[in-house]
């Protein structure tokens, strides 16, 4: 049974699906991989790692024929249109979206994993892409939080002068958020954090954050650990209460995402224009919306003296790293549903693990994903 690693072709995509490392374990699973050529160039996976260790390196037609298929990015149609009926693809689909792709793979007759689809729990834990990714995004935000920043980020004291360390917010405590806040206040910030789930305090607390409170009348936990959409009423209540907050912080980074729904607005232009000239905000909602009334998509500018980050895709400027961790939750998912004989591989899509059941967006023709709500 054949496995294709294809090239992603996103604009500023660095990362890979698998690594040398991983297709080295794939191989010895029973599978053959075969690579698109140059498809890890970009994370520093030349293809000389590939062939060293047992993969094959063949032509675009001849990667996207095998029976599996791994993209990171959802495919293009024409993409689609190179994959043969009857293959499994496994990839990221953003299943939530409202256009016809998945339709379009059912037709095709190409079952689908979602990696977006992967349940949160504890078993899953080592598919969990989402999770992965969202972890190095968190980092990488920090970090470009600090480039950004015109003043130093910890106290300095010298004998021309002393600054004070930068205050930070962070909005948003999911798996990107709290690794925000340790990365940050490694380089010496003093930071706050705000989630509307009330029960993740006790998180934020432990990664070295004060929580900030606000009383906006409503609850935000969803299914599987999300936040969930807030009424109307509940939207502008926390929009007023954070507006004056915001105003004090020399650094906001805001990673505040609902699935399937546009992020919500919680920095206000009336708050950017209250923010000190020099402060950053890095919105890594950008991708949905953005968090900030003025964040602009894949853009970084500057509104009111305040420098407004809009970066799409933080994973990418760390590829090498990125495409490690994906490529594990991808092998780990292949080991869910691989059984070995006679030293081949073959995959077995079991509807009664829950995983399985879950990620499993298209499967023999019919499109099993349900939008909810």
């Amino acid at each position: 049974m054949k496995i294709g690693v294809v090239k992603e072709t996103g604009e500023k995509e660095t990362r890979v699906s698998t690594t040398p490392q991983a297709a080295k374990r794939l191989i010895k699973q029973g599978f053959e991989v075969v690579v698109e050529p140059s498809s890890g160039t970009a994370a520093g996976f030349p293809d000389e790692a590939y062939k060293a260790e047992g993969a094959m390196i063949a032509d675009k037609q001849t990667a996207f024929g095998a029976d599996i298929v791994l993209k990171i990015n959802r495919p293009l149609k024409q993409e689609v249109q190179l994959i043969k009926r009857g293959a499994i693809l496994i990839s990221f689909l953003d299943s939530f979206l409202d256009d016809d792709l998945l339709p379009t793979l059912a037709k095709a007759g190409i079952d689908c994993l979602a990696m977006e689809l992967i349940p949160r729990t504890s078993r899953a834990q080592a598919m969990d892409a989402l999770s992965s990714q969202a972890n190095i995004a968190g980092y990488r935000a920090a970090i470009e939080a600090a480039a950004q920043y015109k003043r130093f980020i910890p106290m300095m004291m010298t004998s021309a002068g002393s600054a004070k360390p930068a205050r930070v917010a962070v909005l948003g405590a999911g798996v990107a958020g709290l690794q925000a806040i340790p990365t940050i206040r490694k380089l010496g910030a003093t930071v706050e954090a705000y989630d509307v789930r009330a029960d993740v305090k006790e998180q934020i607390v432990s990664v070295g954050a004060k929580f900030i409170e606000l009383d906006i009348g409503e609850e935000g936990s969803g299914a599987g650990g999300y936040a969930k959409e807030l009424s109307s009423a509940a939207k502008l209540k926390q929009q007023e209460l954070l507006n004056e907050k915001l105003k004090k912080f020399d650094i906001i980074i805001s990673t505040a995402n609902i699935p399937g729904r546009k992020a919500p607005i919680l920095i206000t232009e009336d708050a950017v224009k209250g923010m000190r000239a020099g402060s950053v905000i890095v919105d890594m909602a950008a991708p949905s919306g953005g968090n900030c009334a003025l964040t602009t998509a894949g853009e970084i500018v500057v509104r009111h003296n305040v420098t407004i980050v809009g970066i799409l895709n933080y994973p990418a400027l760390v590829p090498a790293d990125a495409s490690e961790f994906y490529a594990k939750n991808i092998f780990n998912l292949l080991s869910l549903i691989t059984t070995k004989k006679d030293n081949q591989a073959a995959v077995q899509l079991n509807l009664d693990d829950d995983i399985i059941a879950g990620s499993l967006a298209v499967h023999q023709g019919e499109v099993r994903f349900k939008k909810k709500g």
